[in-house]
Order: structure tokens, then C-alpha cells, then sequence
């Protein structure tokens, strides 16, 4: 606090960050990550927000679904003057509404976002009653295009990206999601990449409550299991967690729950590749991988050797095998007897007797 005003900083820089175990990213961000730290405040708040610009170009900040001045809105050439490499911007308004927002540079943005240059900004209801949940998340949703064996992103691809994250992470360092049996949780997700993401929960009916235009009232809320984030939105969904479990929330773009895609793979589905055949196709195609002919399953077990920095297409291990995902999926772990506050990992799920399926021959 500066008498009445809350004031936070912010430093746009080059940062590194883990992916997950065996692969970091040259990416730009605030204050040593990306996303940037979450701005949150309160409804009514007056805030100056500092922004110094560590990176190697000029920058701004756009405060993106905010009602505010016009030369606050963050638009470089537009608004502003842009903020020169060394000098720092000051922004000063009101947080008029609750609500989720995010914020992100308007300028040079097809490289700065690229990059990983975003954040959040909450802006929580000025009467703590309103709106309550237990448990409170916000993911950013991200696509990145990083060759294999190397670690900057492409800022200039438009539509053929190969990693897709939760909060700049990928499957399987993306974190579990514990929560209690019986707390209403809220997920706030947004999205700053160059498609839309259908996210699904597995287990729950959920409803969206909220826009980046603000709340939406009980009676238009619709029961669902998968919503769209639109590109360049803020979506705010809530459920009750009453079946326990290990519960999975992905992407439901097959591809964006992959790591390190390439979409330009020969399909050698039903296609036998004995003998020396794939040598063969090796010496035409040197960056060939056989797929198998009957599928992608084997390539969870496979242990193929992978560029330096290079994550596995699919990855992960559970309690009955190999889980096949990557880029945008976690688990939520719904369960009962956590203590209020401790929402560490509890493990796997142990399931009642009789409640899993089993095979039978034939």
C-alpha cells in the first residue's frame, strides 16, 4: 500500500522455464516467470502498477477486458508511447469490476506473446460472500511451436504449433489438482493462444458462471462437462466436487494433450514395417519414426532416443500403466478427510473393492 493505492511491479524480461522435468524453454515473461504472477485485488481498489522493461525491444501492457482510461488500455502508437528497453511505465486506475481478466503486451505481440509475455489479473467482489468458492484455480492456456532438441519458440508460426500448456507446464509436470469431497471449486481459465480449447472435466457436471465480461447470472448458467475458451477470453466455470477420485481435466483436441507433435509424420497406420524397411524409409526420410501399424499405444512404452531438451510425445505413469499424455492435461484428486488448507499430493486414488472395471478372456 501507498496511502490509498495498491501498487505492484512488474519487470518484462527473458526468463527460463521448465516445461516439465527435461525440458526449459527460452521464454520471455514477468518477474522471472511465465505467465506472470497473478495481480489480485479487490473490487473498487485503486492500483499503479509498475512495469519496467527488462527485454531486448520496447513494450506495454495491455489490461485485457478492463474498463478503464483509454491511456491506460496498454495499446503502443495507439494510447501510449511505448515503453523503451530500461525505462519503466507507470499504470494507475480503478478496479471498477469484479471479474477475471489477463494482462499482455500490445506490442510487437505476435513475438512478445509468443514468447510467453502474459498473466492474470483477479479482481475479487468487494463483499466477501459474494461468489464464494473452496477452492479457487486459474490456468493459462498457451501453444508454443519448439522443435525438438532445441528451446526458443517460433514466433512466427501461425498455426502449426507442437506444445500446448497449463501455466507455461505440460503433462506430466503439470501439478494435481487436490480438492475436498463437497467443495465448490472454481477454474478460471484463460486463453492467449492461437486456438480455441475445449476443456473437460472427467466425473462432474460443471457451469460456466462468468465471462472476461463479467458474472453471469444462475438462471442462463448451463450444466456441462467440456468448455470452450475461445481465443482471447477468460472462462470461469464452477462444480461441486461429490465423486471422489483421480479425475482428469485435458484439452479435448487430441493433439493438445500431446507433447513435441509433429503433424507432418508419414501415417503408417496398417502399414507392416519389418525387416529393414524402416532403415529404409530412414534413408529417405532422416527424421522418420516408425508409428507402428497399429497405432501410437506403443509409443508410451517405447524408450526411443529424443534430442537433448526434447519431452516425449506421450508420457506419464499411473497406477494401472502408462497414461499416453502430454501438453494441456491433469489430474484432479477429489477426496475425502483432507485437512482444511492441505492440499498437498495425496497419492492415488484407492479404489473400493469392486468399482474398477476388470478384464474377462475373450
Amino acid at each position: 500500500m501507498n496511502g490509498t493505492v495498491k501498487e505492484f511491479r512488474l519487470v518484462a524480461e527473458p526468463v527460463r522455464r521448465e516445461f516439465a522435468p527435461g525440458m526449459v524453454v527460452n521464454a520471455w515473461g514477468y518477474n522471472g516467470q511465465t505467465p506472470g504472477p497473478t495481480i489480485e485485488a479487490v473490487e473498487g481498489d485503486r492500483v499503479r502498477i509498475f512495469v519496467k522493461n527488462a527485454l531486448p525491444e520496447w513494450t506495454t501492457v495491455h489490461w485485457h477486458g478492463m474498463r478503464l482510461p483509454n491511456g491506460m488500455d496498454g495499446v503502443g502508437g495507439l494510447t501510449q508511447p511505448h515503453i523503451p528497453v530500461g525505462k519503466t511505465g507507470v499504470y494507475e486506475f480503478t478496479f471498477e469490476e469484479s471479474g477475471t481478466y489477463m494482462y499482455h503486451p500490445h506490442a510487437d505481440e505476435m513475438v512478445q506473446m509468443a514468447m510467453g509475455l502474459m498473466g492474470f489479473v483477479i479482481v475479487h467482489p468487494k463483499d466477501p460472500n459474494q461468489y464464494r468458492a473452496d477452492r479457487d484455480f486459474a490456468i493459462m492456456l498457451h501453444s508454443w511451436d519448439i522443435k525438438p532438441g532445441t528451446g526458443t519458440p517460433n514466433p512466427a508460426t501461425m498455426l502449426d504449433f507442437n506444445m500446448w500448456t497449463f501455466n507455461s507446464r505440460v503433462f506430466p509436470g503439470i501439478d494435481p489438482m487436490p480438492v475436498r469431497l463437497g467443495d465448490r471449486v472454481r477454474m478460471r481459465f484463460g486463453n492467449l493462444s492461437m486456438t480455441s480449447h475445449p476443456i473437460h472435466l472427467h466425473g462432474h457436471h460443471m457451469v460456466q458462471t462468468a465471462t472476461d465480461g463479467g458474472w453471469i447470472t444462475e438462471s442462463a448458467q448451463t450444466p456441462m462437462n467440456t468448455v470452450n475458451v475461445p481465443v482471447g477470453s477468460t472462462v470461469t466455470v464452477e462444480w461441486v466436487a461429490d465423486r471422489p477420485g483421480d479425475w482428469a481435466l485435458h484439452c479435448h483436441k487430441a493433439h493438445h494433450a500431446m507433447n513435441a507433435m509433429a503433424h507432418d509424420a508419414p501415417n503408417m497406420i496398417g502399414v507392416a514395417q519389418g525387416g529393414d524397411l524402416q532403415k529404409r524409409i530412414a534413408n529417405l526420410l532422416p527424421e522418420y519414426m516408425a508409428m507402428g501399424a497399429g497405432g501410437m499405444a506403443e509409443m508410451a512404452e517405447m524408450q526411443m532416443p529424443l534430442p537433448p531438451n526434447t519431452l516425449p510425445m506421450m508420457t506419464g505413469n499411473g497406477p494401472f500403466g502408462p497414461i499416453e499424455m502430454g501438453g494441456m492435461f491433469t489430474v484432479v484428486k477429489v477426496r475425502d478427510g483432507l485437512a482444511i488448507g492441505d492440499y498437498r499430493d495425496p497419492g492415488w486414488y484407492k479404489h473400493p473393492a469392486g468399482t474398477v472395471m476388470r478384464l474377462i478372456d475373450g
